[in-house]
Parts: C-alpha cells; structure tokens; sequence
C-alpha cells in the first residue's frame, strides 16, 4: 500500500519541497517491501536455535564494531565494552557518549532501532541509560522478540550467512527441515583462510580440508579439488555466492608447475613477499574459474588493511574496530582474471570497495563493459546516507542502475537490518526524485527503478 507523501516520514530526503514530495513518494513504494540480504554476518544458529538474545549491551553494542570503534576513540577502554563487562556498565557507556554518534550512519540506525523495534524516541543520554536498558531488556524477554519472530516482522525474504568451508551446514539443514519456519537462511562460501598463507594456521587448514575431503591437499590438483568439492557441498545446501575478502584484489594465471611450487612454500611456511602475493593471486584466479565453472557469484571484497593496530589485536582478537581502508587498484590487478573469464556465459563478478575514487575511475567502467561484473553496494565506512549518495552520482552515468548489486547490509547486527535497508531506500529514492526534477528520467522510470533496487537487482545479481 502507498503511503501518502504528505503522512511519509522524510528523513533524509531533499530539502528541496520539489524534490522531497517525489522522494517521499518513490520511497513509500518500497518502504515495506520484503528485504533481500544476500550478504551478511548474522549466526545461522540464532534462527536455527531461536534462542532468545541475552541483553541490550550484548545485542546492541558489543559485537558491533561501528559502535565499539567510536566508543574507544572517545575514550572508552575496549576492555569495558566487551563479552565478560557488565553490560548495564556497557550500555552506560554508550548512553554517555551518544551525542559523540550525531552525525553518523550508526546513529541513524541505532536511532530507528531503538525507535521501530522498542517504542524509545528519546536521545539515549547518561540520565537515561538505566531506565533505557530496563525498557529493552523487558521486550527481549517477549516471545515476540525472538530471532524467528523478527525475522518475519523485518520481512526478510532472504538473508545469507557467512560460513567456514569446512562447515557441515547442519544449523543450515535444521531450518530447511523445520515446517515451523519458512524463510530462505542461505550459506555462503568463505574460503580466505584456506587461501592466504599469511592466515593463521594455513597449513593446519589444509591439512583439515584435505582430511574433511579425501583429498591430498599437499598437491595443487588435491587442494583444488577439496576446494570445488566443499563449494559443492555448499551449493547442496542452498549456497549462491562465494565471498572474498582480500587485501588487494590482485590476480594472476601460473603455469601448473609454479602453483605447485607456490603450494609447497605456502605450506612450508617460507614463500617471500613475491610468492605470497603470486599465490594469493593465482587463488583468487582460480577462484574464479571454479565460479563460472558451477555457477556460484563471486563476490570480492577489497582493500582493508585489517587489525592496524597490533597490541588491540593481540588483546582483543580481530573484528575490534581498527580495520582501516587503503588505496585500492582494480583495472589492473583483475585484467588476468577478466581476460580469462570476464564474457564467460554465466559468470558473476561483484566488486566492493571502500575506497570510493575508485566506483568512477575503475568499477563503473569495468561494469560498463564486462557482461560478468557489477558494482558492489556502497560497504563498511561507505554504507552511510551521504556515501550512498556519492556512490550513485559516481557510477550511474557510466553503468546505470542496472549493472549494480543492489543494497547489501553486510551486518551481524540483526536488529539494525531494516534500519539500513531503510536508509538505503531513503537514499535512493533522494537520488532518483533531483534526477526526475532535473528531467533526466521520467517520474514513473524512477518508480520502476527504485523498486527493481530493492527486489529485481539483488535477485538477478545473486541468482536468487
């Protein structure tokens, strides 16, 4: 049903009246349409199990590194904000420093939560924080606020999860055989640790993946094959996508006998800087030819410099906040893999970057021509209303609307997954209306276009 523009909340629509009563209509088309997240973080096993969740510090705040991260640069010690702090103390600290969020996508987010989910309009403030967190905690201890329960109030269609190759899917398997439940919960294949030397126990990990296969990972041939054999598996329980998450996304082709060699170095532990990133790149390569060969997306997620800060990663693990962007190269770095693969039949190739000089100058272009490859959704540190924005401006003149992935909330925090579909919509929508004030689409293009972001894109992009 369309929701007047007149009754529409407006957040973060044009200024301009013009443009905000287009906007305001375009997004009330597609406000309560089923979500499509066809790549996240979210734990199969709080849908398979649908345990209740434990508290508002631990759903809200300790596992989500864009809150954690900004605490500690105001101040706040990681060690009060993690799993064994009280977590009345940790939601405090959230509430004390809230005015230090103003501004920011989490904020706009963790508002809408909290706003949509639990009935608190109110600015979260230290003379509130205790009455705050009793409010929420109340409501998590409803049967309504169960993980299954949300996810058909959220409307999610589909939703993927991120999983060890070596996984054997059976939190998966339970949901697909349970008749109480009927959302589509999709694995997805992550193999960085069984392809990066550098990865801790890289050859602990091949040793693993060959004894879970059959197969003799200490040989190339082996190795590939233990790797197509549990991406088979994967797509057995419902896998569409492969995912990746590289440092550069270089690619290379090697004759046999050098992957070989590589092979045994990576599993000796004593390959150079060279070897590291020939073998890096022959994966990530190889990788590829697996996609078009059975089908799944390839997606591929670049340019972070992860754990920056060692002595933080030493104490507190990875995923702590200070994985930080670096200059990312493209055009170069994947033309192996594109003149091998990039018009093949079938093949899926979605690229994501946090460093946005490159939708314009590579991505777009690359997507502009290569039938395989689309622009990934604005990701991480771009995911925010105002990046959006210039993600759309960069990449739309030169590859359009339609050779994009759509929105991907790449997200454990389950709660805040409407809020950002929300504000992708919200964003698009500002987008489309100055392009129909301007004349450059007509209003009822826009309309078509602002639905096929939140359903047709996504589902074609991913072969859902």
């Amino acid at each position: 049903m369309t929701t007047t523009s007149a009754l529409l909340d407006t957040r973060l629509l044009p200024a301009d009246p013009a443009a905000r009563s287009i906007a305001a209509d375009l997004y009330a088309t597609v406000a309560s349409a089923p979500i499509i997240s066809p790549h996240g973080h979210v734990p199969v096993e709080w849908l398979s199990r649908d345990l209740p969740f434990a508290d508002p510090a631990d759903l809200l705040v300790v596992y989500d590194h864009y809150v954690t991260r900004l605490l500690h640069a105001n101040g706040v010690p990681l060690g009060r904000l993690g799993s064994d702090a009280d977590p009345r103390e940790v939601w405090r600290e959230l509430c004390r420093h809230w005015h230090a969020f103003a501004g920011t996508a989490s904020s706009f987010w963790l508002s809408d939560t909290l706003a949509s989910v639990f009935g608190i309009h109110d600015d979260l403030a230290e003379d509130n924080a205790d009455a705050t967190y009793d409010a929420i905690a109340a409501r998590l201890a409803e049967p309504g606020m169960r993980p299954r329960a949300l996810f058909e109030r959220f409307r999610i269609d589909t939703l993927a999860t991120t999983d060890d190759p070596l996984s054997d899917l059976s939190e998966h398997a339970l949901l697909v055989a349970d008749p109480g439940f009927d959302g589509r919960v999709l694995p997805t294949f992550r193999p960085d640790r069984y392809l990066d030397p550098e990865a801790p126990g890289f050859a602990d990990a091949l040793a693993a993946l060959g004894e879970a296969t059959g197969e003799d990972t200490a040989t190339f041939a082996g190795y590939l094959a233990a790797l197509e054999s549990r991406r088979r598996h994967f797509q057995d329980h419902g896998a569409v996508s492969a995912d990746h998450g590289v440092y550069e996304p270089y690619t290379v082709a090697l004759a046999p006998a050098e992957a070989e060699r590589l092979l045994r170095g990576a599993i000796a532990g004593d390959l150079d800087t060279a070897g590291l990133r020939a073998f890096r790149g022959h994966m990530l390569w190889q990788m590829a030819r697996m996609s078009v060969e059975d089908g799944l997306v390839m997606t591929v997620h670049a340019g972070v410099r992860r754990n920056h800060h060692t002595a933080t990663f030493r104490a507190f693990g990875p995923d702590t906040g200070h994985d930080i962007p670096v200059r990312t190269e493209y055009t170069e770095n994947l033309r192996p893999l594109l003149e091998s693969f990039g018009t093949a039949p079938g093949f899926s190739l979605m690229l994501f970057t946090v460093d946005e000089t490159t939708f314009s100058r590579e991505l777009a272009p690359l997507a502009g021509f290569y039938p395989s490859v689309r622009v990934g959704a604005p990701w991480w540190f771009l995911d925010a209303p105002d990046a959006i924005a210039r993600f759309r401006s960069a990449v739309t003149e030169t590859a359009g609307f339609y050779r994009t992935s759509g929105f991907i909330d790449d997200t454990r925090a389950y709660l805040s997954i409407p809020s950002r579909h929300s504000a992708a919509r919200r964003a698009d929508a500002a987008y489309l209306a100055r392009l129909v004030v301007e004349g450059r689409v007509s209003e009822p293009l826009a309309h078509r276009i602002i639905a096929d972001t939140v359903d047709a894109i996504p589902r074609q992009a991913f072969k859902l």
